[in-house]
Protein backbone atom coordinates (compact mmCIF):
# COMPACT_ATOMS: atom_id res chain seq x y z
CA UNK A 1 0.00 0.00 0.00
CA UNK A 2 0.93 3.69 -0.57
CA UNK A 3 2.58 5.62 2.37
CA UNK A 4 0.14 6.30 4.82
CA UNK A 5 -1.29 10.29 5.54
CA UNK A 6 0.32 11.00 9.36
CA UNK A 7 -1.70 14.61 10.05
CA UNK A 8 -3.37 16.26 13.02
CA UNK A 9 -5.82 18.03 10.74
CA UNK A 10 -7.81 16.58 7.36
CA UNK A 11 -7.46 19.62 5.42
CA UNK A 12 -3.58 18.36 4.90
CA UNK A 13 -4.30 15.03 3.40
CA UNK A 14 -3.43 13.95 0.48
CA UNK A 15 -5.79 11.07 -0.34
CA UNK A 16 -6.56 8.92 -4.31
CA UNK A 17 -9.37 9.71 -6.45
CA UNK A 18 -12.73 10.42 -4.35
CA UNK A 19 -15.06 8.93 -3.70
CA UNK A 20 -13.71 6.38 -1.17
CA UNK A 21 -14.63 3.40 0.98
CA UNK A 22 -13.11 2.79 4.24
CA UNK A 23 -12.68 0.82 7.65
CA UNK A 24 -12.87 2.15 10.23
CA UNK A 25 -11.03 1.39 13.93
CA UNK A 26 -8.32 1.38 16.19
CA UNK A 27 -7.30 -2.08 14.59
CA UNK A 28 -5.44 -2.97 17.91
CA UNK A 29 -3.84 -5.87 16.20
CA UNK A 30 -5.71 -6.05 12.98
CA UNK A 31 -7.08 -9.56 14.24
CA UNK A 32 -9.83 -11.64 12.27
CA UNK A 33 -12.24 -9.16 13.53
CA UNK A 34 -10.60 -6.55 12.13
CA UNK A 35 -9.47 -7.97 8.92
CA UNK A 36 -13.68 -8.91 8.13
CA UNK A 37 -14.45 -5.39 8.39
CA UNK A 38 -11.11 -4.14 5.57
CA UNK A 39 -12.19 -7.13 3.73
CA UNK A 40 -16.45 -5.69 3.80
CA UNK A 41 -14.39 -2.50 2.65
CA UNK A 42 -12.55 -3.69 -0.17
CA UNK A 43 -15.61 -5.52 -1.12
CA UNK A 44 -17.36 -2.24 -1.47
CA UNK A 45 -14.29 -0.78 -3.27
CA UNK A 46 -13.95 -3.07 -5.76
CA UNK A 47 -17.75 -3.31 -6.55
CA UNK A 48 -17.63 0.45 -7.10
CA UNK A 49 -13.93 0.55 -8.62
CA UNK A 50 -13.07 2.47 -6.47
CA UNK A 51 -9.94 2.45 -3.80
CA UNK A 52 -10.83 1.80 0.24
CA UNK A 53 -8.45 2.86 2.97
CA UNK A 54 -8.12 2.52 6.78
CA UNK A 55 -9.38 5.19 9.44
CA UNK A 56 -7.44 4.77 12.66
CA UNK A 57 -6.50 6.74 15.38
CA UNK A 58 -3.33 7.37 17.20
CA UNK A 59 -2.70 7.45 20.05
CA UNK A 60 -4.81 4.49 21.42
CA UNK A 61 -7.95 6.43 22.50
CA UNK A 62 -7.48 4.97 26.08
CA UNK A 63 -4.08 6.64 26.48
CA UNK A 64 -5.56 9.51 26.03
CA UNK A 65 -8.71 9.13 28.45
CA UNK A 66 -6.57 7.20 31.12
CA UNK A 67 -2.89 8.15 30.78
CA UNK A 68 -1.57 7.01 33.70
CA UNK A 69 -3.04 3.60 33.25
CA UNK A 70 -0.79 1.13 31.47
CA UNK A 71 -1.82 0.12 27.86
CA UNK A 72 -0.94 -3.38 26.53
CA UNK A 73 -0.83 -2.15 23.49
CA UNK A 74 -0.87 -5.35 20.49
CA UNK A 75 0.53 -3.37 17.76
CA UNK A 76 1.90 0.19 18.06
CA UNK A 77 1.33 2.56 15.15
CA UNK A 78 4.07 1.59 12.90
CA UNK A 79 3.00 -1.89 13.77
CA UNK A 80 -0.38 -1.50 12.82
CA UNK A 81 0.25 0.05 9.69
CA UNK A 82 2.38 -2.48 8.63
CA UNK A 83 -0.15 -5.02 9.26
CA UNK A 84 -3.02 -2.78 7.42
CA UNK A 85 -0.70 -2.62 4.58
CA UNK A 86 -0.17 -6.32 3.88
CA UNK A 87 -4.60 -6.37 4.07
CA UNK A 88 -5.02 -4.70 0.25
CA UNK A 89 -5.85 -1.56 1.16
CA UNK A 90 -5.22 1.65 -0.70
CA UNK A 91 -3.81 3.28 2.53
CA UNK A 92 -4.38 4.40 5.61
CA UNK A 93 -5.54 7.75 7.39
CA UNK A 94 -4.28 8.25 10.74
CA UNK A 95 -6.42 10.55 13.27
CA UNK A 96 -4.95 12.40 15.78
CA UNK A 97 -6.66 11.52 19.11
CA UNK A 98 -6.44 14.46 21.09
CA UNK A 99 -8.76 16.63 22.55
CA UNK A 100 -10.14 18.37 19.70
CA UNK A 101 -11.00 14.76 18.92
CA UNK A 102 -12.36 13.65 22.18
CA UNK A 103 -14.81 16.26 21.51
CA UNK A 104 -16.22 16.03 18.21
CA UNK A 105 -19.58 15.34 18.05
CA UNK A 106 -20.49 11.80 16.45
CA UNK A 107 -22.55 14.04 13.83
CA UNK A 108 -19.44 16.12 13.39
CA UNK A 109 -17.38 13.54 12.68
CA UNK A 110 -19.52 12.03 9.93
CA UNK A 111 -20.59 14.99 7.96
CA UNK A 112 -17.91 16.97 8.41
CA UNK A 113 -14.74 14.65 8.73
CA UNK A 114 -15.58 11.16 6.86
CA UNK A 115 -18.23 12.57 4.52
CA UNK A 116 -16.82 16.68 3.86
CA UNK A 117 -13.17 16.42 4.21
CA UNK A 118 -12.65 12.64 3.25
CA UNK A 119 -15.73 12.10 0.67
CA UNK A 120 -16.72 8.91 1.72
CA UNK A 121 -19.60 7.14 0.09
CA UNK A 122 -19.04 3.96 2.00
CA UNK A 123 -18.19 2.96 5.89
CA UNK A 124 -17.26 -0.69 6.78
CA UNK A 125 -17.19 -1.32 11.07
CA UNK A 126 -17.28 -3.59 13.41
CA UNK A 127 -20.51 -4.18 15.39
CA UNK A 128 -19.00 -2.41 18.94
CA UNK A 129 -17.33 0.59 17.03
CA UNK A 130 -18.58 3.50 19.16
CA UNK A 131 -17.16 7.00 17.80
CA UNK A 132 -17.81 10.72 18.72
CA UNK A 133 -18.21 12.80 22.40
CA UNK A 134 -19.58 10.56 25.22
CA UNK A 135 -18.79 7.52 22.95
CA UNK A 136 -22.53 8.32 21.44
CA UNK A 137 -21.75 7.31 17.70
CA UNK A 138 -22.67 3.55 16.95
CA UNK A 139 -23.16 1.91 13.89
CA UNK A 140 -26.93 2.29 14.32
CA UNK A 141 -26.65 5.81 14.14
CA UNK A 142 -24.37 5.10 10.98
CA UNK A 143 -27.23 2.77 9.02
CA UNK A 144 -29.46 5.27 10.22
CA UNK A 145 -27.32 8.09 8.55
CA UNK A 146 -26.73 6.64 5.05
CA UNK A 147 -29.96 6.48 3.40
CA UNK A 148 -29.96 10.41 3.60
CA UNK A 149 -26.47 10.78 3.12
CA UNK A 150 -26.54 8.32 0.12
CA UNK A 151 -23.55 6.21 1.25
CA UNK A 152 -23.33 2.77 2.04
CA UNK A 153 -22.73 1.22 5.28
CA UNK A 154 -21.36 -2.06 6.15
CA UNK A 155 -21.54 -3.44 9.90
CA UNK A 156 -19.79 -6.66 10.43
CA UNK A 157 -20.70 -8.84 13.53
CA UNK A 158 -18.50 -10.21 16.10
CA UNK A 159 -16.29 -13.40 15.21
CA UNK A 160 -16.18 -16.56 17.61
CA UNK A 161 -13.56 -19.36 17.44
CA UNK A 162 -14.44 -22.08 19.76
CA UNK A 163 -17.46 -20.17 20.72
CA UNK A 164 -15.07 -17.22 22.24
CA UNK A 165 -15.36 -13.68 21.13
CA UNK A 166 -12.12 -12.33 18.93
CA UNK A 167 -11.27 -9.34 20.48
CA UNK A 168 -7.91 -7.60 21.00
CA UNK A 169 -8.07 -7.61 24.95
CA UNK A 170 -9.14 -12.01 24.53
CA UNK A 171 -5.57 -11.16 22.95
CA UNK A 172 -3.89 -9.76 25.25
CA UNK A 173 -5.11 -12.20 27.69
CA UNK A 174 -4.00 -15.29 25.57
CA UNK A 175 -0.15 -13.53 25.60
CA UNK A 176 -0.62 -12.90 29.40
CA UNK A 177 -1.01 -16.41 29.61
CA UNK A 178 1.18 -17.91 27.13
CA UNK A 179 -1.57 -19.47 25.20
CA UNK A 180 0.16 -18.42 21.67
CA UNK A 181 -1.88 -20.78 19.64
CA UNK A 182 -4.70 -19.09 20.77
CA UNK A 183 -3.08 -15.50 20.17
CA UNK A 184 -2.60 -16.54 16.66
CA UNK A 185 -5.75 -18.40 15.56
CA UNK A 186 -7.57 -15.06 16.57
CA UNK A 187 -5.37 -12.78 15.03
CA UNK A 188 -4.94 -14.91 11.70
CA UNK A 189 -1.40 -15.14 11.96
CA UNK A 190 1.83 -14.78 14.78
CA UNK A 191 1.94 -11.90 16.50
CA UNK A 192 4.57 -10.06 16.52
CA UNK A 193 6.81 -7.02 18.32
CA UNK A 194 9.61 -4.68 16.15
CA UNK A 195 12.59 -3.43 17.94
CA UNK A 196 16.39 -2.70 17.56
CA UNK A 197 19.21 -4.91 18.85
CA UNK A 198 20.72 -3.54 21.78
CA UNK A 199 23.71 -4.58 23.96
CA UNK A 200 23.36 -6.27 26.56
CA UNK A 201 25.94 -8.30 29.23
CA UNK A 202 26.78 -10.77 26.74
CA UNK A 203 26.15 -13.72 29.02
CA UNK A 204 25.09 -15.61 26.52
CA UNK A 205 28.34 -15.58 24.56
CA UNK A 206 29.90 -16.91 27.59
CA UNK A 207 27.22 -19.87 27.80
CA UNK A 208 27.16 -20.73 23.61
CA UNK A 209 24.11 -18.83 23.08
CA UNK A 210 24.59 -15.41 21.81
CA UNK A 211 21.61 -13.28 21.61
CA UNK A 212 20.43 -10.31 19.49
CA UNK A 213 18.19 -8.18 22.74
CA UNK A 214 14.80 -6.09 22.14
CA UNK A 215 14.10 -4.18 24.44
CA UNK A 216 9.82 -3.78 24.30
CA UNK A 217 7.65 -1.64 25.42
CA UNK A 218 7.46 -1.33 29.22
CA UNK A 219 3.58 -2.32 29.24
CA UNK A 220 3.88 -5.24 26.79
CA UNK A 221 2.36 -8.03 28.69
CA UNK A 222 3.61 -10.99 27.05
CA UNK A 223 4.42 -14.13 29.86
CA UNK A 224 7.39 -14.17 30.69
CA UNK A 225 8.71 -17.39 29.51
CA UNK A 226 10.70 -19.19 26.54
CA UNK A 227 9.29 -18.75 23.41
CA UNK A 228 9.94 -20.39 19.34
CA UNK A 229 9.96 -17.42 17.12
CA UNK A 230 10.66 -16.28 13.70
CA UNK A 231 12.00 -13.35 13.16
CA UNK A 232 12.29 -11.20 10.29
CA UNK A 233 15.11 -8.62 9.06
CA UNK A 234 14.70 -6.36 6.28
CA UNK A 235 11.68 -5.69 4.03
CA UNK A 236 10.72 -5.43 0.86
CA UNK A 237 10.33 -8.56 -1.71
CA UNK A 238 13.21 -10.67 -0.67
CA UNK A 239 13.29 -10.16 3.43
CA UNK A 240 15.39 -12.96 5.09
CA UNK A 241 13.90 -15.00 7.86
CA UNK A 242 15.48 -16.66 10.42
CA UNK A 243 14.48 -19.49 12.76
CA UNK A 244 15.01 -19.17 16.91
CA UNK A 245 14.21 -19.83 20.51
CA UNK A 246 13.87 -16.33 22.34
CA UNK A 247 13.58 -15.56 26.18
CA UNK A 248 11.21 -12.78 27.19
CA UNK A 249 11.60 -11.47 30.90
CA UNK A 250 13.79 -10.63 33.65
CA UNK A 251 16.67 -13.06 34.14
CA UNK A 252 16.51 -14.58 37.89
CA UNK A 253 18.96 -16.96 37.78
CA UNK A 254 21.69 -13.59 37.04
CA UNK A 255 20.20 -10.25 38.04
CA UNK A 256 16.25 -10.22 37.66
CA UNK A 257 16.78 -6.52 35.53
CA UNK A 258 14.36 -4.84 33.90
CA UNK A 259 12.28 -7.37 31.14
CA UNK A 260 14.22 -8.08 28.22
CA UNK A 261 13.62 -10.05 24.64
CA UNK A 262 16.64 -11.92 24.23
CA UNK A 263 16.89 -14.33 20.70
CA UNK A 264 18.87 -17.05 19.73
CA UNK A 265 19.33 -17.26 15.74
CA UNK A 266 19.48 -21.00 14.89
CA UNK A 267 22.62 -21.43 12.50
CA UNK A 268 23.38 -17.50 12.26
CA UNK A 269 26.58 -15.64 12.79
CA UNK A 270 26.73 -12.13 12.54
CA UNK A 271 26.68 -8.75 13.98
CA UNK A 272 22.98 -7.48 14.56
CA UNK A 273 23.76 -4.47 16.64
CA UNK A 274 21.44 -1.55 15.69
CA UNK A 275 19.25 -3.51 13.55
CA UNK A 276 15.47 -3.46 13.00
CA UNK A 277 14.22 -7.17 13.84
CA UNK A 278 10.66 -8.42 13.40
CA UNK A 279 10.01 -11.02 15.95
CA UNK A 280 6.86 -13.15 15.43
CA UNK A 281 5.79 -15.87 18.42
CA UNK A 282 5.32 -19.04 16.82
CA UNK A 283 5.00 -21.22 19.90
CA UNK A 284 5.04 -21.44 23.78
CA UNK A 285 8.22 -23.82 25.17
CA UNK A 286 8.07 -22.71 28.82
CA UNK A 287 8.27 -20.59 31.56
CA UNK A 288 11.07 -18.45 33.09
CA UNK A 289 12.92 -20.08 35.41
CA UNK A 290 15.28 -19.99 37.94
CA UNK A 291 18.46 -22.22 38.01
CA UNK A 292 20.88 -23.03 40.61
CA UNK A 293 23.99 -23.79 38.35
CA UNK A 294 24.93 -22.38 35.13
CA UNK A 295 25.34 -26.37 34.04
CA UNK A 296 21.63 -27.04 34.85
CA UNK A 297 20.84 -23.50 32.64
CA UNK A 298 22.58 -24.60 29.72
CA UNK A 299 21.24 -28.32 29.51
CA UNK A 300 17.66 -26.37 30.04
CA UNK A 301 18.80 -23.84 26.65
CA UNK A 302 20.03 -26.95 24.76
CA UNK A 303 16.68 -28.73 25.43
CA UNK A 304 14.56 -25.34 25.07
CA UNK A 305 16.53 -25.14 21.52
CA UNK A 306 15.63 -28.64 20.13
CA UNK A 307 11.59 -27.72 21.35
CA UNK A 308 11.72 -24.52 19.19
CA UNK A 309 12.86 -26.40 16.08
CA UNK A 310 10.17 -28.35 16.29
CA UNK A 311 7.53 -26.13 16.61
CA UNK A 312 9.32 -23.91 13.90
CA UNK A 313 9.39 -27.31 11.58
CA UNK A 314 6.12 -27.71 12.19
CA UNK A 315 4.74 -24.31 10.78
CA UNK A 316 7.79 -23.54 7.88
CA UNK A 317 5.36 -20.42 6.64
CA UNK A 318 4.45 -19.32 9.44
CA UNK A 319 4.40 -15.34 9.95
CA UNK A 320 2.56 -12.15 9.44
CA UNK A 321 1.94 -10.64 6.77
CA UNK A 322 3.35 -7.31 6.53
CA UNK A 323 3.33 -4.17 3.97
CA UNK A 324 5.82 -1.71 3.33
CA UNK A 325 5.06 1.78 5.07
Amino acid sequence: MSLPAHFDGLDRVALPARPLHVAIGMFDGVHLGHRAVIAAALDMGHAHGRPALAVTFEPHPRSFFSPNTPQFRLTDEAGKLRLLAGTGLAGAVVLTFDKNRAGTTAQDFIHHDLIGRLGISGIAVGYDFHFGKGRVGSPSLLVGEAPRLGIEVDVQPHIDIAERPVSSSAIRMALAEGQIEDATAMLGGPWFVAGEVIHGEKRGRDLGYPTANIRLDRNCGLKHGIYAVRVGRGHGDDPVRLDGVASFGRRPTFDNGAPLLEVFLFDFKGDLYGSSLDVAFIGFIREELKFDSIEALVRQMDDDSARARAALAAAPDAFPKLGII
